[in-house]
Order: C-alpha cells, then sequence, then structure tokens
C-alpha cells in the first residue's frame, strides 16, 4: 500500500483518476472544483449534467461518489465526490468524511485504475478543521487500502501548510 503527500496542482497530475471535492450538483463551483471544471473543458461539465439527479438538483449526495472522463486533463478520470460542510463534528462528519475516501478508493478499483490523487476534502468552503479531516483521510485510506493494496495514492496539498498537516497525519498513523 503506498500512500504520499504531494505539494501540487492536482489538476496537472498524471495519475489514472483525480478526486473532485464537488458540491451536489457536480456542476462546478469554487476552489478544487472549478479549478478540475475549467482544466477539464466544457466537456466535463456536459458529462455531470448527463448523470442521473438523485433528487432535483442533485446528482451526488454527501459521502458518495460519480465518475466521469477526465476528458482535457491529464488524468483519465474525475471521481467526484461530495464532503460534508463541517457543522460542529457531531453531525456526522466524520463518518461522511471517511466514506468520502473508502468510496473513491473501491470506485477506482471497480475500474481497476492503479494511481489516484485526492485533495484534501471539505478542507476549503466547507470548513472542516484542517487536522480532523487529514487525520479522517489518513484513516479511512489506510482502512480502504487494505483491500486495494496495487492502488498508488497521492494526497495532495494545495500549499505547504497543507501538505504538512496530510504529513503530519500520514506520520502519526504510521507511528501511532
Amino acid at each position: 500500500m503506498s500512500i504520499v503527500v504531494i505539494t501540487a496542482d492536482i489538476v496537472q497530475l498524471e495519475v489514472d483518476a483525480i478526486v473532485n471535492a464537488a458540491n451536489p450538483t457536480l456542476l462546478g463551483g469554487g476552489g478544487v472544483d472549478g479549478a478540475i471544471h475549467r482544466a477539464a473543458g466544457p466537456r466535463l461539465l456536459a458529462a455531470c449534467r448527463a448523470l442521473p439527479e438523485t433528487s432535483p438538483g442533485m446528482r451526488c449526495p454527501t459521502g458518495e461518489v460519480r465518475i466521469t472522463p477526465g476528458f482535457d486533463l491529464p488524468a483519465r478520470w474525475v471521481i467526484h465526490t461530495v464532503g460534508p460542510v463541517w457543522q460542529d463534528g457531531s453531525h456526522g462528519e466524520p463518518g461522511l468524511l471517511a466514506h468520502c475516501y473508502r468510496a473513491s478508493i473501491a470506485l477506482a478499483a471497480a475500474h481497476r485504475l492503479h494511481s489516484i490523487a485526492f485533495p484534501a476534502i471539505s478542507c476549503g468552503v466547507y470548513g472542516f478543521p484542517a487536522e480532523r479531516a487529514a487525520a479522517v483521510a489518513v484513516a479511512a485510506l489506510r482502512e480502504a487500502l487494505l483491500h486495494h493494496a496495487d492502488l498508488q495514492v497521492q494526497l495532495c496539498g494545495f500549499d505547504v501548510r497543507m501538505s504538512a498537516i496530510l504529513q503530519h497525519a500520514l506520520d502519526t498513523h504510521e507511528h501511532g
């Protein structure tokens, strides 16, 4: 099992799939979601619009995943997942966040992918405290990779600070 932390622009990574920290509409937004939509080009929006709605305007409920081609991205696929909006930690946020990571790994494995890169899901406008989110991410990924040990995982920090938080969680989980 391989998990590495990198500092990079996720839209530039040459991996089988990148994970999009999306909103439930899957029609683009701010942060990494907007960056992925811009870099992938208009066909990504069309592919997302073509996904069935689970309820009016919602294509991907919190904690679930969907997959589309990567179009103009170096990554062949985009796995879209909707992280929880942080309230106070007592509304199931850690469990929902963990499910985003586990479900993304399961979907990647089902598509026989070999490499996947994750942003810090829910750490932007959704307000999940970065240290707590990183610990949840590492624990969920380690658990999921027990069943998919051949999958190469990159945790992609958008800046040095986020990468340091992710690396600390990875180091703590390894030695904890």
